[in-house]
């Protein structure tokens, strides 16, 4: 009878074409060896972690997992305590019901996984993956309260408050106080901001209704539930906790409050807004986060190329913001991207040579080389004085945040008539609406058209994760509700949100623009010093080749970047 061998993982690494024989005998040969063959050859960068996980699986007659995007299911962390994850080097990746399959990364280590089976109390089977991967899985898995053990010793809050002096003191927020913190309020609040910058929030709203208290985070532009709701008696509680942070009026229940407070994590500081509004069951609170610090790094880097802007109207964009003189106007409600796109403009043409000036409301992130300047009207410091004081300044090139009154559209207009390039924004649907509300202002027709380079409208549209998103047919009802022959798109394949671990489950993860770009040709300044309609100027310029709102968000769907449900959320079916 033959007696069974195991084949030595060398051979394996060898067939494999990973190392070679002779690199596996001078390796071995070494009197100071004291880890095993494989941990060496990954020491000396012969093989990688991956090759090794691959060759120790196959050894074993195991299955090889990649853990890139994994992410673990957070019931998990509800029966294994992240420290036992930790101590045995292995992540929990599915259970059913009799057999829990973990991945780990030393499927030869039996003594380790019999101590871990009687821990657990359950019969495990087994995946290899590679040490790192099971590292940056345990590090980045879960939103819960349990898998933030996990990253805690990088976690820290540090409450930052200014004193009637100017200076500044901080109360130290860390996980080890949350959890000592006997007040549950105190560790719900929180918890509840770690997680949602964890998340990508950009807003926190915490909703009261009459049996309730809904706390959601706003994730590219769309509310999602952040808890299962809490009970209405801890709604007062909740409220105070954020208002003492804040430095508001505990008392006052009645009236809006406004607030704001600080927190330092991770060699950074967040800000946050707070604002409170009284409803008819109680306060409603929303949070708004701003972490400067990444977000103008990443403005800095920024460039329009990046904001999905249409190729074709990038390039006429482009050209406009170039211009020596005159205004580039760009539109759309609130939070539509307006600023960013003016930030990323004024990025590209900062060469240094010219003199680049802001006035804003608030001043959002810091832009190198530039001059910011934020709007105080409580000092008497508003977007028309502060204009005019900036004129005085020698300037090349501005950018008015908002034009809100027919005294900074004078102004502006007359900045860019008198030579300097000036970027500004205008609330508004479409780009043709800016017309009106220019000339509505009382501003001069003539002087108006001669000022405008262009006008850009444009919106946000989530783009679909590139992970989970699912090829689907559409029916003839689905594409004549949105107004597509089904002759034509029958066959065209769409996508649709499905969600994964990589994107919250929100089937998206990110947002790009959708323009309408009016370029001001000889017909469309003739149009509009003739005072014709709106309806006249639009058909005049789609016919000179305008891309319009509903025409670039088709582009994405046909593309696969979105779907067609999320344009005709914001846009209007033509």
């Amino acid at each position: 009878m033959t007696a069974f061998r195991r084949i030595r993982i060398g051979e394996i690494l060898v067939a494999k074409g990973g190392v070679t024989e002779e690199q596996i005998k001078e390796v071995l040969l070494r009197p100071d060896r004291q880890k095993r063959i494989g941990e060496l050859l990954v020491a000396e960068g012969l093989i990688t972690e991956e090759i090794l996980a691959q060759a120790l699986a196959e050894q074993r007659g195991l299955r090889y997992v990649d853990l890139i995007d994994f992410r673990v299911t957070p019931k998990f962390f509800k029966t294994i305590p992240v420290e036992t994850m930790q101590r045995y080097q292995f992540i929990p990746m599915e259970d059913n019901g009799e057999v829990l399959v973990v991945a780990l990364t030393d499927p030869n280590n039996i003594p380790a996984i019999d101590e871990l089976e009687m821990l657990l109390g359950r019969q495990i089977d087994i995946c290899v993956s590679t040490p790192s991967a099971i590292q940056n899985v345990l590090k980045l898995s879960g939103s819960s309260e349990q898998a933030m053990h996990a990253v805690s010793e990088d976690f820290k809050f540090h409450l930052v408050k200014e004193q009637d002096d100017g200076e500044s003191s901080e109360e130290v927020l860390s996980l080890e106080n949350i959890e000592r913190d006997e007040s549950p309020i105190i560790k719900l609040i929180h918890t509840t901001v770690f997680d949602a910058i964890q998340r990508r929030a950009s807003d926190i709203h915490i909703r009261i209704t009459d049996k309730n208290v809904l706390i959601k985070y706003r994730i590219d532009g769309v509310l999602y539930p952040a808890t299962e709701p809490i009970d209405i008696k801890f709604h007062s509680a909740i409220v105070s906790r954020i208002k003492v942070m804040s430095d508001l009026d505990i008392a006052e229940r009645r009236v809006p409050q406004d607030g704001r407070f600080k927190i330092r994590t991770g060699g950074k500081t967040i800000d946050f807004r707070v604002s409170i509004l009284p409803s008819a069951f109680g306060e409603d609170v929303v949070i708004r986060i701003l972490d400067k610090e990444s977000i103008t790094a990443g403005v800095n880097d920024l460039r329009l190329d990046s904001l999905g802007i249409d190729e074709n109207d990038l390039r006429k964009f482009r050209k406009s913001i170039r211009e020596p003189y005159g205004m580039v106007l760009v539109t759309g409600p609130t939070g539509s991207g307006k600023t960013t796109t003016l930030y990323a403009s004024i990025t590209e043409i900062n060469s240094g040579e010219d003199s680049l000036i802001t006035i804003e409301d608030p001043v959002e992130y810091q832009l190198n080389g530039v001059v910011q300047i934020p709007v105080n009207e409580k000092k008497g410091l508003t977007f028309a004085k502060g204009l005019r004081s900036i004129l005085r300044h020698d300037p090349d090139k501005i950018m008015v945040g908002e034009i809100r009154d027919a005294e900074t559209g004078q102004i502006a207009v007359q900045s860019a008539l008198t030579g300097h390039l000036v970027f500004t924004t205008v609330h508004a649907n479409n780009a043709f609406d800016v017309l009106g509300r220019f000339l509505n202002m009382g501003i001069e027709p003539y002087n108006f058209v001669s000022s405008l380079n262009c006008i850009l409208a444009q919106r946000l549209v989530r783009i679909l994760c590139p992970h989970c998103k699912k090829q689907i047919m559409l029916s003839r009802k689905d594409l004549e509700d949105s107004a597509l022959d089904f002759e034509t798109y029958k066959s065209h394949p769409f996508y649709e949100a499905v969600g994964c671990k990589d994107c919250n489950f929100t089937g998206f993860r990110g947002r790009k623009s959708i323009t309408e770009f009016l370029d001001l040709s000889d017909q469309v300044r003739e149009m509009i010093l003739q005072k014709r309609s709106t309806s006249e100027i639009r058909k005049a310029a789609i016919a000179e080749g305008m891309t319009t709102l509903r025409q670039s968000a088709l582009k994405k769907v046909l593309a696969g970047d979105t779907t067609l449900k999320e344009i005709n959320r914001v846009t209007f079916i033509e």
